[in-house]
């Protein structure tokens, strides 16, 4: 119930009668915001109690605020504030205030230019076709898997526990869990103890990046590079050090010449389906990166987004488990093996630095959501996850194999990409036409795509990633045809 007796004051000894210092008083409190258009108000008897007045001085408050247009009375419903404020104040109304409106702007300065932007992120809008920059199809989710693992979880008197406050690194049972399946899958020979849980693999990078980076620290990053982890060692105080990225991968000669003449003190790597050219580093590099970061003794992100999802060839081990130094932080996510609404990813590393990662963390979100982890541990213990990726897999390399066919055929010598090994695009170059002026016809015409500005890192690469797991071949086919008329 609304607090109306401490918005309303009455002076029995003033010369303005009690009604109208009511109406006054209540015509104020709705300019000012505190009672919201809509609101339904307390009938005239129950707000003459209220306010210890006879009930023939609420009616007649009431209906003065009535014939002023501040109020409507619905039969059967009751008296309420009314939608559409009347535009002309109130004559009988003295120094009456505006009606409210939120600060557009802080009294006190804050440095807008310190972050900066990443851009638009929205829903995709409905009735469009999308090309993204390589999601999931979020229509294959085990969704009732899901629902049906928290359901569990809720019934369950053993976890009733986890809706209480708990670590910062993660339930237990998750990290335990995820422990057993790195080790199976990736060669992590890890515990629980190793592992902090995160809020998707763009939390893991925050966190890394601002426990290690101190401002004027030298950081190596590929180029092209994933720009969201770019920003994040930038806004850390990092210098950028670009290392050129070929067909095989970050070029590792390159950044022994940077290590003998700087002190480098962490370098980012996406081992898999780099983003956003999608190459995979060969094993020679990352055996030469291991050896370079213990010699120079830097710090390596590794960022295996997307570790599961090959097409032609098993993955390679990640590098995480060839460390014998603790150079390495693996990180990975689900949000691309579920959905990107799931934001749950994981962070891997020497015990020490996860229990000081999640003190930092925990100033800035205390801990993660308890029983969405138990109830994706309990996914992977039943099998749901494993099945998932298996049933996907095959699916998105028919999907790549189709998009990959049309955009041959479709717009041939307009575009140079090559059919990646895994992950979810298309590192797709544009010849001799104008991306922007592409993704601007596209909109048009109902098919949605990156303009490619914002993998322009350090360069205008004229290109985007085409992210074809997420349309089904009908739709695929409907894109492209969209795409190569606006060329």
């Amino acid at each position: 119930m609304i607090a109306i007796k401490e918005l309303i004051t009455i002076d029995k000894t003033s010369d303005t009668a009690i009604y109208l210092q009511v109406s006054n008083a209540i015509i104020h409190n709705i300019r000012r915001g505190s009672l919201r258009r809509g609101l339904k108000l307390p009938g005239s008897r129950e707000l003459a109690g209220i306010l210890q007045v006879h009930r023939k001085t609420m009616l007649a408050a009431y209906g003065e605020l009535l014939a002023q247009g501040w109020i409507e009375m619905i039969p059967r419903k009751g008296t309420f504030v009314v939608k559409d404020l009347p535009e002309i104040k109130p004559t009988r109304i003295k120094n009456v205030e505006p009606l409210a409106k939120y600060p557009v702007k802080t009294i006190f300065s804050i440095d807008e230019k310190r972050f900066a932007p990443f851009g638009p992120s929205n829903f995709p809008p409905p009735g469009k076709l999308v090309i993204n920059d390589g999601f999931p199809d979020v229509r294959l989710a085990p969704s009732e898997f899901y629902i049906r693992e928290l359901r569990s979880v809720a019934k369950q008197g053993a976890f009733k526990k986890y809706n209480m406050y708990g670590s910062a690194k993660g339930a237990l049972y998750l990290r335990e869990t995820l422990s057993s399946f790195l080790s199976d899958t990736r060669g992590l020979p890890i515990s629980a103890e190793n592992i902090l849980i995160t809020k998707g693999a763009q939390m893991g990078i925050y966190l890394a990046a601002h426990l290690l980076i101190k401002p004027g620290d030298n950081v190596i990053v590929g180029e092209p590079s994933y720009f969201a982890a770019n920003i994040t060692f930038q806004q850390a105080g990092a210098i950028l050090n670009r290392v050129p990225v070929d067909e095989y991968g970050i070029d590792v000669d390159k950044i022994e010449a940077i290590c003998k003449k700087k002190k480098i003190r962490l370098l980012y790597v996406i081992p898999h389906h780099h983003h956003p050219t999608t190459v995979t580093l060969i094993p020679e590099r990352r055996i030469r990166l291991l050896e370079l970061a213990a010699n120079y003794k830097f710090a390596i992100i590794e960022d295996d987004y997307d570790y599961d999802f090959h097409y032609t060839s098993n993955p390679v081990l990640p590098m995480a488990s060839l460390d014998n130094h603790g150079n390495v932080i693996y990180i990975g996510t689900l949000s691309k093996t579920l959905v990107p609404a799931t934001r749950v990813g994981f962070m891997v590393a020497p015990e020490n630095f996860i229990n000081t990662v999640s003190h930092l963390r925990r100033t800035i979100d205390w801990q993660g959501d308890s029983m969405m982890e138990v109830a994706i541990a309990g996914l992977y213990r039943n099998g749901t996850i494993e099945r998932h990726i298996k049933k996907v897999v095959k699916l998105y390399h028919e999907r790549r194999d189709h998009f990959c066919a049309l955009l041959k055929e479709k717009m041939g010598s307009h575009i140079s990409f090559k059919i990646p090994d895994g992950g979810m695009s298309v590192w797709t170059k544009f010849n001799k036409v104008d991306l922007k002026l592409v993704a601007e016809r596209a909109a048009k015409k109902g098919l949605l795509m990156s303009d490619g500005r914002i993998y322009n890192t350090n360069a205008e690469y004229n290109a985007s990633r085409l992210g074809f797991a997420s349309l089904n071949l009908k739709e695929q086919d409907k894109a492209i045809e969209i795409l190569s008329t606006c060329m």
